[in-house]
């Protein structure tokens, strides 16, 4: 586990293999699905912990699977992800699926890639960026 890191504008987590361009700079998964996963495995002799998964951010209490493509979130004090994909195709050798026959992040698993980069560290927070209010000068609002 890794405490802290900079997220870098259209890059990625600073250091990571799978930052760079395209869409899944950064990848998400909630404690609370690892939890119910490693319930539904019941397999003692499996470790299955926050970064088994390659998640670059693991989240507790965020409600990760009411996001949707397209949605922002604020992590820590600068960074700001959009959403770019919900689930991935598990490839062939995903030891996960290899032992337990079945993988999470097809489900669980979010995309994103970052709008504004910014150190982020363990037990930051993450939350849902409300969608940006266009103000129109004819309206009354």
């Amino acid at each position: 586990m890794v405490r802290s890191g900079r997220l870098v504008a259209a890059h990625g987590l600073e250091g990571d293999a799978h930052a760079g361009p395209g869409l899944r700079q950064v990848s998400l998964l909630a404690i609370e699905d690892i939890e119910r996963f490693e319930h539904a495995v019941k397999d003692d002799h499996i470790d299955l912990h926050p970064g088994v998964f390659a998640e670059n951010i693991t989240t507790e209490g965020v409600g990760l699977s009411g996001i949707k493509v397209g949605d922002r979130l604020a992590v820590g004090g600068e960074a700001v992800l959009r959403v770019t994909q919900i689930g991935k195709v598990c490839h062939d050798g995903c030891e996960i699926r290899k032992k337990t026959g079945v993988c999470l992040m097809p489900t669980s698993g979010i995309f994103a890639v970052v709008e504004e980069g910014g150190e982020i560290r363990l037990r930051d927070s993450v939350r849902l960026l409300r969608a940006k209010k266009t103000f129109w000068p004819w309206s009354k609002t």
